[in-house]
């Protein structure tokens, strides 16, 4: 080759290394820098003949990766192999992380050997941030709305910005948001009060977080979040902005940890607020911190408006479902009994818990209804389905057992009557169509109990329910064989009654099958856990209630569960008498003699002026228009109850008696001088009762 050729191809290549748009470098087998281009001098922030003949790493800061640059030189000279290199470090001229792809190779003389080793460095910081931000994208549409819980999916947000985005992040929302409701957008030109749902650092403890978990603070309209808010659109504040300054010197809970922060080495360098915006409603506000060398640029502010816009999506949605549980959760309480009516027979303890799942609470229910003769009805149910339509169908069926009660109808008749009301219900519904306001397909299980503390019987019917568990005060645990029956709404198929007799102080628990069903989903097994628990838990009711919630639920139910337990109670020989009278209407002096020499024995003479007129009334009717055996039964309890049987099933009733009638007076006056009355059917007939309050 022609010499002058020779020096032109060489300065060709001096040229294009010198103004090669990438770092190139070329390093002595000792690691000593020989050559740079102009590329690499400006990220080496230093001129080529000040790092000449030096030692790698001399120029490069501290905080700069070394060792894997160094390792990798040395590999190189020892192997004679290029190698592939990557890092993400800032560069000795840069305060900002970049993201290097590295490529090093042996340069070899003509011998072969390696004399030195030649470097080209590539920023591919763009390309890295973007595969960042798709990735932080990608995991936000995994992660983010996972479930309907506010404060949850506000975790998730900070999580996923926490530490690969942002050094400090919080999310901060408006109280109405929490409570299910709409914010509105007056006063944010003045001071904005926010409550703070989640927050994340680096640091272990969240230091820098001037508000507790659940904590509310009052921004001033200067403060990025406020801004954010009034505007938005996401607020970008650094170091120099006097305005960020201000609003972190402005509280002092805020202006201790700025300080406290600072001595760590944690000096906040940018903020970026980013409104939560969904459906046209500003739901609050996510605030990201760096306390990095490099601020938060536009490209990071646009990732963070994507995210918040898909928190805030998420968040919307857990507010809707905040407000509709709420309003479903108001309804069934308002439909579940908040105190019970006095009576003697049992002792009870109730708990209903809602399920937290996003199928939305459920129509389990309970009651404790008093019954005539100091009876008491025991009841539980669960209603198929989730939401307010089956609040609202729990509701329809309670108010039903109510009044079948109250008619005192027995356990399996009362069941017959509720199964022809949950057919007619379904069948409306069916004929009012889907778009009308029914409640579609309706089923149901009942269980009802009426325990007589004169007999110590308790009788139990079921439909499709779970049958209840007896506790006696031996300790001996079973489950009260009881025929299980249609569920309610099948119609058709007859319902069976079960008599049993309990000794006093017996414990019964009633329960819906979220109970038993919420840990492995098995009943029996279940069943099994409750009896254990139920023997082993404390003495009270309140706290065995607790036990069984606590033992048999998970952290999270699937299910709503309603329980009744219940202790059982005797009236002795000495607070009851019965007579046996024969249908002759003379007997109706000794009766009410009876009943008064009763009277003055239990040391109610009080009331012996309604006593007697409410026995000859019932007497003389059961007399006359009734049939044999007649019984009259006094019952001395918390009330006086005056009961007369007889043998004819007919029931009396009430009317207005005309100017010269001579009768139709006598139950009149028996419902008004008593607390109330009334006609309850028997195996052989009918029992007409009276009860009084006792002063």
């Amino acid at each position: 080759m022609e010499p002058a050729r020779e020096d032109d191809d060489r300065a060709l290549v001096e040229q294009a290394f010198r103004q090669a748009t990438f770092s190139m470098s070329i390093f002595g087998t000792d690691q000593r820098y020989l050559r740079l281009n102009e590329e690499a001098c400006l990220v080496m922030g230093v001129g080529e003949d000040e790092l000449r003949g030096y030692l790698y790493p001399y120029g490069v800061p501290a905080d700069v990766d070394q060792q894997g640059m160094l390792q990798a030189l040395r590999d190189v000279t020892t192997t004679g192999k290029p190698t592939h290199y990557e890092s993400f470090t800032r560069a000795p001229s840069s305060i900002r992380e970049h993201a290097w792809n590295v490529k090093l190779w042996p340069i070899r003389d003509d011998a072969g050997d390696v004399c030195a080793v030649g470097m080209a460095a590539f920023d591919s910081s763009e390309q890295h941030w973007a595969r960042q931000r798709l990735a932080v994208l990608d995991e936000a549409a995994l992660r983010l709305g996972r479930n309907l819980d506010l404060t949850r999916t506000a975790e998730e947000l900070v999580d996923l910005v926490v530490p690969r985005f942002a050094d400090f992040a919080s999310v901060d929302l408006f109280q109405a948001v929490m409570e299910g409701d709409e914010p509105t957008s007056e006063g944010w030109s003045d001071l904005v009060a926010l409550r703070r749902v989640a927050h994340l650092s680096l640091e272990p403890g969240t230091p820098e977080a001037a508000i507790e978990l659940g904590g509310t603070d009052v921004h001033p309209p200067y403060s990025p979040l406020v801004r954010a808010l009034r505007t938005g659109q996401a607020v970008l504040s650094t170091s120099d902005d006097p305005g960020l300054e201000r609003w972190l010197q402005g509280m002092p809970a805020r202006a201790a940890k700025v300080r406290e922060g600072r001595a760590r080495g944690f000096t906040v360098t940018s903020v970026l607020a980013v409104p939560l915006i969904a459906r046209g409603t500003t739901l609050g506000v996510a605030t990201l911190v760096r306390a990095r060398p490099d601020p938060f640029n536009q490209d990071d502010s646009t990732l963070a408006r994507e995210l918040a816009g898909r928190a805030a999506l998420c968040v919307d949605n857990a507010r809707r479902y905040t407000r509709e549980r709420t309003a479903a959760l108001t309804l069934q309480r308002s439909l579940l009994p908040r105190g019970f009516v006095r009576q003697s027979a049992v002792d009870v303890a109730c708990r209903y818990l809602p399920t937290d799942a996003r199928a939305g609470v459920g129509g389990d229910w309970f009651d404790i209804i008093p019954l005539s003769g100091a009876r008491v009805g025991l009841v539980v149910g669960d209603v198929v389905g989730h939401g307010i339509q089956a609040s609202a169908t729990m509701g329809r069926l309670r108010t039903a057992v109510q009044t079948l009660a109250d008619v005192d109808l027995p356990p399996d008749e009362l069941l017959a009557h509720l199964d022809d009301l949950v057919l007619r219900v379904t069948a409306h519904d069916e004929e009012a169509g889907p778009g009308a306001d029914g409640t579609g397909e309706t089923g149901a299980t009942c269980l009802y109990a009426v325990y007589d503390p004169v007999s110590r019987r308790l009788t139990t019917a079921s439909a499709g329910h779970p049958p209840p568990v007896i506790l006696e005060p031996g300790g001996t645990t079973r489950v009260l064989d009881v025929s299980a029956g249609p569920v309610l709404g099948v119609g058709g198929l007859p319902f069976e009654a079960t008599e049993v007799e309990l000794p006093e102080g017996s414990l019964v628990a009633l329960f819906t099958d979220g109970l038993v069903e919420a840990a492995d989903h098995d009943p029996d097994a279940g069943v099994g856990r409750l009896c254990e628990v139920l023997a082993r838990s404390g003495t009270s009711l309140e706290s065995r209630c607790d036990a069984l919630l606590t033992e048999l639920l998970p952290a999270h139910p699937r299910d709503d569960v309603a329980l009744v337990l219940a202790r059982t109670r005797a009236l002795h020989a000495g607070q009851v008498r019965v007579w046996d009278l024969a249908a002759d209407v003379e007997l109706v002096a000794e009766a009410r003699r009876l009943a008064l020499a009763q009277l003055q024995a239990w040391g109610l003479e009080e009331a012996a002026f309604v006593t007697e007129l409410v026995v000859s009334e019932l007497v003389t009717n059961a007399i006359r228009y009734g049939a044999d055996p007649i019984q009259l039964r006094l019952i001395h309890d918390r009330t006086l109850i005056c009961e007369v049987s007889d043998g004819n099933s007919t029931s009396p009733h009430l009317r207005r008696a005309r100017m010269f009638d001579e009768g139709g007076r006598g139950l009149l006056l028996v419902a008004q001088l008593t607390t109330s009355w009334g006609t309850r059917q028997t195996a052989t007939g009918k029992t007409i009762w009276a009860e009084q309050e006792l002063v």
